[in-house]
C-alpha cells in the first residue's frame, strides 16, 4: 500500500513483539503516546484492527497475528542487509546495548570498558546490571553476558574470562566467636549472609569437591541483593558471605578476612558472551565480540582482576 512505510510496519512488530508501547517506545526511539498514534493510523489505513489494547496488557488480534507472521521475517531480513551494509564501514559506531548480571558486570565488563571505548570512540556503550533472566532480543539488547547453564541454544556464545572461584569468607574475630567451619554442612550453625534475588529467590549455597556437588540453605541475620551490602555486613564481622573470589581478594591477602572451605570452592567456567545467531552481527557488537577476544589473551589474563 503505497500510505504505508517501513517506519508503520517497525512500530507494530516492536509492540507485538514486546507487548509493551512503553518498552517498544524506547527500542524505537518515540514516546509511548506518539507510538500509540501511529499504530492507531496504521489500523485506520488498514481498516482493521491489530491490537487489543486494555489499561495492563496489549494482544494481538487475528488480523494482527496474520501480518506478524508475514512481515516479522522481512523485517528481519532488512534489518540484516542494513546491518551488513553498515559493517562495510571502516569505524563501526552506534549505540551496543549489553545486560549482565551484577558480578559479570564489576568483575569482567568494568575493566573492559574505557579501552574499549577509547579504541572506539563512536559506539555509544549502554550496560544494564540485571540477575533476572530476560529476552535480550525482545528488551532491545544487542548481547547478554550469562554463566553457561543459562545460555539459550539459539544463541551464539564467546567466553569474557577464564575461570572464576566463589570464596566463603568471614573475619577472623567472626571465626574466634563463632569457631571455624570445617565442611559446608557446619555452615548451618553459622550466621550466613544470603541472597535474595529481584524474582524472589533465595539461592542455595552451592558447593563442590572431587565432582561431588552438596547445596545448603543458608540462614542468618541478612539477606541482600546488594553486593556492596553484603561486603559491608561480612567485613563488619557479621557472619559468613559466600562471594566471587575477586571480590575479597584484597581482603584475603591483607587478612581482614578469611577463606573457608577452600577445598570445596573448584573452579567454574566464566561468563559469557551471547547474542542471536545471524551471519552479520551489528558494526559495534563485531568491534566489542574482536575487542573481548583480544582482551582475554592479553598477558597476566590468567584470572580476572
Amino acid at each position: 500500500m503505497t500510505d504505508l512505510d517501513l517506519r508503520d510496519l517497525a512500530a507494530f512488530a516492536a509492540v507485538a513483539r514486546t507487548r509493551n508501547f512503553r518498552r517498544a517506545a524506547k527500542e524505537q526511539q518515540v514516546s509511548a503516546s506518539g507510538l500509540s498514534q501511529r499504530l492507531r493510523e496504521l489500523e485506520e489505513r488498514l481498516g482493521v484492527r491489530l491490537l487489543h489494547r486494555t489499561t495492563r496488557s496489549v494482544a494481538l488480534t487475528e488480523a494482527g497475528e496474520m501480518l506478524l507472521g508475514r512481515i516479522g521475517p522481512a523485517l528481519r531480513d532488512v534489518d540484516a542487509a542494513l546491518h551488513q551494509v553498515r559493517g562495510l564501514r571502516d569505524v563501526p559506531s552506534g549505540r551496543l546495548r549489553i545486560n549482565a548480571p551484577a558480578p559479570a558486570v564489576e568483575l569482567v565488563l568494568a575493566p573492559m570498558v574505557a579501552p574499549f571505548l577509547a579504541a572506539h570512540p563512536l559506539i555509544e556503550l549502554e550496560v544494564v546490571a540485571q540477575t533476572a533472566l530476560i529476552d535480550i532480543v525482545a528488551e532491545g539488547f544487542d548481547a547478554g553476558v550469562r554463566y553457561g547453564e543459562h545460555l539459550a541454544q539459539d544463541m551464539v556464545a564467546v567466553p569474557l574470562g577464564p575461570p572464576q572461584h566463589y570464596a566463603a569468607v568471614a573475619t577472623p574475630d567472626y571465626l574466634a566467636r563463632h569457631g571455624t567451619p570445617q565442611h559446608p554442612r557446619d555452615l548451618l550453625d553459622h550466621r550466613c549472609i544470603g541472597t535474595r534475588y529481584e524474582s524472589g529467590v533465595i539461592p542455595d549455597w552451592e558447593f563442590e569437591k572431587a565432582g561431588r556437588t552438596l547445596r545448603i540453605a543458608p540462614r542468618g541475620p541478612l539477606r541482600a541483593n546488594s553486593i556492596a551490602l553484603a561486603l559491608r555486613a561480612v567485613r563488619d564481622g557479621l557472619g559468613v558471605l559466600l562471594i566471587f573470589e575477586d571480590y575479597v581478594r584484597d581482603d584475603l591477602a591483607a587478612g581482614r578476612l578469611v577463606s573457608l572451605l577452600a577445598d570445596w570452592c573448584d573452579p567454574f567456567p566464566g561468563p559469557f558472551l551471547y547474542y542471536p545467531s545471524r551471519r552479520q552481527p551489528p558494526p559495534a557488537l563485531r568491534a566489542f565480540i574482536d575487542f573481548a577476544a583480544n582482551w582475554r589473551r592479553r598477558p597476566g589474563t590468567a584470572r580476572i582482576r
